[in-house]
């Protein structure tokens, strides 16, 4: 599958198809899943907004074998444009499986360069079943708290505002654990008021029409909104496991081992 909106440029698409294509020839691995992360992805783009590719690779079987594992990562070159770099099957589960919500975003991206629909939805389902929720929440307090103690600026806030619509998608969905990557979909299904939908929207607006935000405030309604999910969420931190972490870990290792055949 290949999802890719129009707003990409097509010499920069072509130029992240051929790295990937070249990852996978000198490295002798599968890509089964290579998606856009960043903010393009996450529904605000700047005009000057990098390529933030992202992949799941799969090597041999036999190589999975082996006395001395090999690296789990495998990077290009990055550069004021591209930012392509991917995780193997092996770190991209074992993270899953822990509720790392970084990985688990990457499944749900609305911009995928190439894709095994298939293998997208055994490795969502298996996020489903084994994730923990209060590790994803965490993981989404955690980063809007650390955005939002430094230096204020409007495209700082951003990176508050997403996390915390992952905060309210969590509140509402109660019985899963993988939110959307982008923005306007978490608020969509997050059931926020119209207020809160229209003022992001137009900051979404003004974000991709100029390449500095400045260090102005955001709209007080957004403001209010990040606060309270925040608090919300405070929750998550003493919330105790619901997970069996031997039945987590066995479903994790079943999905391993069909996926390298």
């Amino acid at each position: 599958m290949r999802t890719i909106p129009p707003s990409l440029k097509p010499s920069v698409v072509s130029e992240i198809d051929e790295r990937l294509s070249t990852v996978a020839s000198e490295h002798d691995v599968r890509i089964p899943w290579a998606i856009e992360s960043g903010s393009r992805a996450w529904g605000f783009p700047s005009p000057d907004s990098d390529y933030d590719c992202r992949f799941i690779y799969v090597r041999p079987r036999e190589r999975y074998l082996s006395l001395w594992p090999e690296r789990d990562v495998i990077e290009t070159p990055l550069d004021a444009v591209f930012d392509v770099n991917g995780w193997d099957l092996t770190k991209a589960v074992r993270l899953i499986t822990k509720g790392n919500a970084t990985a688990i975003e990457w499944l749900r991206s609305p911009i995928v360069y190439t894709g095994d629909a298939g293998f997208r939805d055994r490795l969502l389902a298996l996020a489903s079943d084994v994730a923990e929720r209060a590790a994803v929440g965490r993981h989404y307090r955690h980063v809007a708290l650390q955005q939002r103690s430094g230096p204020p600026s409007l495209k700082r806030f951003f990176y508050v505002l997403r996390p915390a619509a992952a905060l309210r998608w969590l509140a509402v969905h109660t019985d899963e654990a993988v939110p959307p990557m982008d923005l306007p979909t978490l608020l969509s299904e997050g059931d926020v008021s119209a207020g809160i939908r229209d003022a992001a929207r137009d900051l979404i607006a003004l974000k991709a029409q100029t390449r500095e935000l400045g260090s102005g405030e955001a709209p007080e309604i957004l403001q209010r909104f990040v606060t309270e999910q925040l608090d919300d969420a405070e929750r998550f931190e003493t919330m105790p496991p619901t997970r069996d972490v031997a039945e987590s870990r066995a479903r994790a290792d079943a999905f391993f081992r069909a996926e390298i055949g």
